[in-house]
């Protein structure tokens, strides 16, 4: 056994950019060969194609950073890789289907939110259980609130549910409404936040960072099924898919950040 600590990281590091390399090119393949040209004042089709470059960026990023971090931060870069990452590869599919003219890729959208949103609520957990004070019922909590959270905005914005519950897009946006504001309770009043305050500067770095994001990053979503519905007077359709290609950057890309470098600032 290679008792050399640097060259054991070296090997683990060529190892995940090997790992990465070989996803990447699978993931590649998968997408359209033949990219469609954009207009140059297409601002939507742009916004995607940043957003795909950038998620790209960002999961690399975590990846190779995660052998630079302490032990007890290395799940939670993990998890910000796979959340940058499961978004790069969806993204690939909805530029796509913007640029081809297939109009909003909501379906695309909500299944990469799906993944990652719950994800992202997750890392919550994981940097309170890296200091032993992480439960099982947060996890179920905040689990339980984010899918209640999305399933009722893809109801309210795809109609999916249109003949079984009778409900307008609004209630289903007072549904998903319920389910965030549960979040943010437990983030900014219930155990998360009391379990936060024991934590290491690190820790509360990341915790506070991260409930930021949360609280005011999130709210852009809202305001974009409001757009899509056409609630709000003179936004549409395109105005949602910038606004939710921007919120995704930061809220997913900031995210992973702040853990990274509370990480590198928690030694």
């Amino acid at each position: 056994m290679d008792s050399n600590p640097y060259k054991r990281r070296n090997k683990i590091t060529k190892a995940t950019l090997g790992i990465l390399a070989v996803t990447l090119l699978f993931g590649t393949q998968t997408v359209s060969a033949e990219a469609t040209a954009l207009a140059t004042n297409d601002w939507v089709g742009i916004s995607f194609w940043i957003a795909t470059a950038m998620m790209l960026a960002f999961t690399v990023f975590f990846l190779v950073e995660r052998q630079n971090v302490p032990d007890k931060w290395k799940t939670s870069m993990t998890v910000a890789a796979l959340v940058t990452g499961v978004a790069w590869y969806h993204y690939t599919y909805m530029r796509e289907v913007w640029a081809m003219g297939g109009g909003s890729p909501l379906v695309y959208r909500y299944i990469d939110w799906l993944v990652t949103v719950p994800l992202q609520v997750v890392e919550f957990y994981l940097i309170l259980a890296a200091i032993g004070v992480g439960t099982f019922v947060m996890f179920r909590n905040l689990m339980g609130a984010s899918i209640v959270m999305l399933v009722a905005g893809f109801f309210g914005e795809s109609g999916a549910m249109d003949g079984t519950l009778e409900l307008s897009s609004t209630v289903w946006w007072f549904i998903g409404m319920l389910g965030w504001g549960y979040i943010l309770y437990e983030l900014w009043s219930g155990d998360v936040k009391e379990a936060a305050a024991s934590g290491s500067p690190g820790v509360q770095f990341a915790f506070e960072s991260m409930r930021m994001i949360v609280t005011f990053g999130w709210a852009i979503y809202p305001i974009g099924y409001l757009m899509g519905a056409g609630t709000i007077g003179g936004m549409g359709t395109d105005d949602m898919n910038i606004l939710y290609n921007v919120a995704d950057l930061v809220n997913k890309g900031a995210f992973g950040m702040m853990i990274w470098y509370a990480a590198k600032h928690d030694e």
